[in-house]
């Protein structure tokens, strides 16, 4: 017997298979990890998600693994080696979003433990399940953080970024109800 998947998951090359598998929508509680999905869901603004799947490799290699202190730190020259680089993005101003971002991110960390403690307060730690069914691209929730995001200085996190990235991170499960994943995350 087969298992039925989210419809964007069926018939795809078998790297968005696994990411749907394995990682879309699983709650994220690490930071380091959170990091990294910020960082890839603002460099996909205006592409499609599958390039970012094939440079995720590259975009950990080229970002230090996304140690979000090492990302703050960075420098011309380093900004200089990744517009150069052509296994990641090279859009300038994503780049310095990311850098700019990470600054940010740290920021809350202070403030709040860690960037999970900020992120999942929003839901007071609890999964959001969308039970319409209706693929939104925002929501009042989407809304709040990246009115929150930019107002803390961060670039790139528009509600439409912010809706996918809850998404990924398991905030909100939007399986659908026939997925094997929906029941699993619930």
């Amino acid at each position: 017997m087969t298992k039925r998947r989210c419809p964007w998951a069926e018939g795809v090359e078998e790297i968005y298979v696994n990411y749907h598998d394995e990682e879309w929508g699983v709650p994220t509680y690490d930071d380091r990890e959170l990091f990294e999905m910020l960082v890839l869901e603002s460099f996909q603004a205006g592409l499609a998600w599958i390039t970012i799947l094939k440079k995720k490799e590259n975009f950990r290699d080229s970002f230090d693994n996304f140690d979000v202190e090492k990302v703050a730190a960075y420098d011309e020259k380093k900004i200089e080696e990744l517009r150069n680089n052509a296994g990641i993005i090279r859009h300038k101003g994503k780049i310095n979003a990311a850098i700019n971002n990470a600054r940010v991110f740290m920021e809350i960390q202070k403030e709040y433990g860690s960037f999970s403690n900020y992120i999942w307060h929003f839901t007071d730690n609890q999964i959001l399940i969308d039970t319409e069914e209706n693929y939104l691209t925002n929501s009042p929730l989407s809304d709040k953080i990246a009115k929150d995001l930019k107002k803390r200085g961060m670039k790139f996190v528009g509600t439409t970024i912010i809706y996918s990235y809850l998404e990924s991170i398991g905030v909100i499960n939007n399986h659908i109800h026939e997925c094997f994943r929906y029941e699993e995350l619930k």
